[in-house]
């Protein structure tokens, strides 16, 4: 039996998130970000299409690297406004019955206390369809944001991570025993609180004493999506992570980060099957490649290179304003996004970028490859990087939202389907279930050494 393919939906609660300027052409509808109309269509639109889980960016801090401010990001846009991506998830859980939510939720800049609590609420509210991406921040003006004079150095912050991990952990797995709570209404006895423990977390970042306030949720630990694919954002995805999302310009760029990371989720003592490997990838489809052409076309003349480089600016910490546009750009150790420049610059020593090409890669789809084609096509593409990039599917970034995930669902995935490689209907249970099989995370899992 071939491969199932996995389909995650990428979207942000903002008006430019990957293809900057887009946002501009007569049939997007991103501007409507901040009504609940466009994620309960969205979401309803995910459902109907078997998606398994809306993975929501993002970001504290404005994108304010680019000529050396905010201004080309306020004016175009780029991530910004962006609205809280927590607050959306309830009503989207209530038009739907299967599609998980994976949020990004940075550690950085707050404490594991309430932030358990959170996590714990929304997979309650969910019936179990929760997934933390956890991120560690990237953004300088973040930092100065919460009153910081700068954000820790990018190894530290994963030392941080580490940190947080445990204290979290022990909230969600070791507080609350498996039948703590009684609902006993004729014996008037809501839990046994002799099954309910005080927690005690002393770690170099953080310190906690507490009882976790929430009763055990359906998954507990939400599932656990990262996104840093820099040497040690890899560590930490192998030691944690159960869904991994990288991205690169290149098969052989995530191929050799999928690849890597694998390798040291088994020494761990982890199973490489245990970590879901997906890959970011915008798709400009119709139902003949002719039309996906002049589709793609027609977006061009909405981008903005202007605004890309202001994204790309924000992630990796280079200022491609002060850059020759047409001279290759060399990796330099940053304290941002470091993988992001390391797939334009190390990852492919048979490729070089200079600041003009990233801006046009860029515009469309951020960093990762846009596919175009017809219906057949996509999922040709799609089979490809499954079988030569070590993937197990795909984060779907929208150049024109909804159309882009209407296409998917539409007409790519009924295509995937009669090739057999797509699930035709939902399993049954949590989001965890769905992705593993499992209810709980495996022995082999971190959060397991902490379970009572």
């Amino acid at each position: 039996m071939p491969k199932q393919i996995r389909l995650n939906a990428f979207d942000m609660n903002c008006i430019g998130h990957q293809s900057p300027g887009l946002w501009t052409h007569p049939r997007d509808r991103a501007a409507t970000y901040n009504t609940l109309e466009y994620w309960l269509n969205l979401a309803k639109t995910l459902e109907r299409g078997l998606i398994d889980a809306l993975f929501l960016a993002d970001v504290l801090g404005i994108y304010d690297v680019y000529k050396g401010g905010p201004q080309t990001a306020l004016e175009h846009a780029v991530q910004v406004p962006v609205n809280d991506p927590l607050m959306v998830i309830p009503a989207m859980a209530t038009v739907t019955e299967h599609l998980g939510f994976g949020v990004t939720c940075a550690l950085s800049y707050e404490h594991p206390y309430p932030f358990a609590r959170r996590m714990s609420t929304l997979d309650h509210l969910t019936k179990g369809r929760i997934g933390w991406n956890i991120v560690t921040g990237y953004l300088e003006s973040a930092a100065r944001g919460m009153g910081m004079a700068g954000q820790a150095a990018h190894d530290d912050r994963y030392a941080i991570a580490e940190d947080y991990m445990q204290a979290t952990y022990k909230l969600w797995e070791a507080s609350w025993e498996d039948d703590a709570v009684l609902r006993d209404k004729a014996g008037r006895r809501f839990a046994d609180s002799g099954k309910i423990h005080r927690i005690e977390h002393d770690g170099p970042h953080f310190k906690v004493d507490a009882i976790h306030l929430c009763e055990p949720s359906p998954q507990r630990t939400p599932v656990l999506y990262q996104a840093g694919a820099s040497t040690r954002g890899r560590q930490f995805a192998a030691d944690h992570a159960e869904c991994v999302f990288i991205n690169g310009p290149s098969q052989k760029v995530v191929k050799d980060i999928a690849t890597d990371i694998r390798a040291r989720a088994v020494k761990t003592g982890r199973d490489a099957n245990d970590l879901s490997i997906f890959t970011l990838m915008t798709v400009i489809a119709a139902p003949t490649r002719e039309e996906a052409q002049a589709k793609y076309a027609d977006y061009l003349n909405y981008i903005s290179e202007d605004a890309a480089l202001a994204l790309m600016s924000g992630w990796t910490g280079v200022d491609f304003a002060a850059l020759p546009p047409d001279e290759p750009i060399r990796f330099t150790e940053r304290n941002a996004m470091t993988s992001a420049l390391e797939s334009f610059t190390t990852a492919d020593p048979n490729r070089s970028w200079t600041p003009r090409e990233i801006a046009r890669h860029a515009a469309i789809g951020g960093r990762g490859p846009v596919a175009i084609g017809s219906y057949a096509d996509i999922a040709d593409i799609f089979q490809d990087w499954m079988e030569n990039a070590a993937v197990d599917g795909f984060n779907l970034a929208y150049a024109v939202t909804p159309e882009t995930f209407e296409d998917i669902v539409d007409g790519v995935i009924p295509e995937l389907q009669r090739r057999g490689v797509y699930k035709t209907a939902y399993a049954p249970g949590t989001l965890r279930e769905k992705l593993t099989g499992r209810p709980r995370l495996p022995a082999s899992h971190p959060a397991a050494r902490v379970r009572r």
